[in-house]
């Protein structure tokens, strides 16, 4: 085994089984601390801090050697803090975000060692990371008291940690580094919510799926179909396929419009804009098949805005941080044939 280059990254499955095995044992009681920032520069500090990041992942490894299986939520969320701060640590990120999200990960560990009950379910904002997407973090709330959440346990813990993760990229260097994290976490809440929807949950606390959920985005200032974004045009298509792979039943399908701030918050075009990309969603779901019946639509202009973007530059770096406000939300209210 080389302590030098250990890989850490969720998911992305939990640290390689050469390196598993090697570090399965007892669980220890010792702080997991980096060395200072500045004594970062040899090859020993380097290689002690892995030595901290090896030894962590052991104690992970024992719990789950232990019995407590992987898509545990605390178990779960241990691993990613444990991913996130050595991806960023690996990039040499030299603020306090290594050390704070290691931190969460150990916080973790402790708890589940000395079997305290019950387990902390928050998610810090460690290193003051902004707060990013709360339509993500929402969904996340909702699938927490989900019947079907022990199914979706592990994508759920991974994306609040993702969204931390985002955010202090956010902090750091602006909307650019931080939007993939913001796409590994919206990729974990959409798995989580098809998850729970699948979940074999015993017949007495079986409710109605939660509603699926689709983000058509448009460019700024505009309206029309050749202005959406063709990538976001995936996630209605692939809440169509869940809805045929799952046999559910299409009831109902709510359409949401919405618009950015940057024209002046309470600003009156933004209403109507916000309409119009309703609209044009309508049409687009029309298109494809889906009874106009079932269809109904709703604007909001600039009133709920999902992600602030403050002190984003350049105009350009703004308009492109504000584009999740510039959407029109579907949400495809369902139900399973025998209910």
């Amino acid at each position: 085994m080389n302590n030098a280059n250990p890989t850490f990254r969720f998911a992305r499955p939990l640290l390689g089984a050469a390196i598993l095995a090697a570090l399965a044992g007892p669980a220890h009681a010792q702080t997991a601390q980096l060395l200072p920032q500045q004594q970062r520069i040899t090859d020993e500090a380097i290689h002690a801090d892995h030595s901290t990041y090896e030894a962590t992942q052991g104690r992970i490894q024992a719990l789950n050697d232990g019995g407590r299986p992987i898509r545990d939520y605390h178990l779960s969320k241990a691993q990613c803090w444990l991913d996130v701060s050595f991806h960023e640590y690996s990039r040499n990120d030299r603020s306090d975000f290594p050390q704070a999200a290691l931190a969460e990960s150990e916080r973790l560990i402790i708890g589940m060692e000395q079997g305290a009950r019950p387990l902390p379910t928050d998610t810090p904002l460690v290193n003051n990371a902004k707060y990013l997407r709360d339509d993500l973090w929402q969904r996340l709330r909702v699938l927490h008291a989900a019947p079907g959440f022990a199914c979706a346990a592990q994508q759920v813990a991974c994306g609040e940690v993702e969204l931390v993760h985002a955010g202090n990229e956010f902090n750091q260097q602006q909307w650019r580094h931080s939007k993939p994290y913001i796409q590994i976490a919206e990729e974990l809440v959409n798995d989580a919510e098809a998850l729970a929807r699948q979940c074999d949950v015993a017949p007495a606390v079986v409710a109605a799926p939660a509603p699926l959920v689709a983000n058509v985005l448009f460019e700024f200032d505009r309206d029309g179909y050749r202005d959406i974004r063709t990538y976001s045009l995936e996630s209605i298509d692939r809440a169509l396929g869940s809805i045929a792979s799952e046999k559910l039943r299409l009831m109902d399908v709510v359409l949401v419009g919405h618009a950015d701030r940057l024209q002046g918050r309470g600003f009156d075009a933004n209403q109507a804009l916000s309409e119009r990309r309703a609209r044009t969603v309508r049409e687009l779901l029309i298109g494809r098949g889906l009874d106009p019946a079932t269809i109904r639509y709703e604007y909001r202009g600039d009133t709920q805005q999902v992600q602030q973007c403050d002190g984003v530059r350049p105009r350009a770096a703004l308009l492109e941080c504000l584009l999740p406000n510039r959407r029109v939300e579907v949400r495809f209210e369902v139900t399973r044939p025998n209910e």
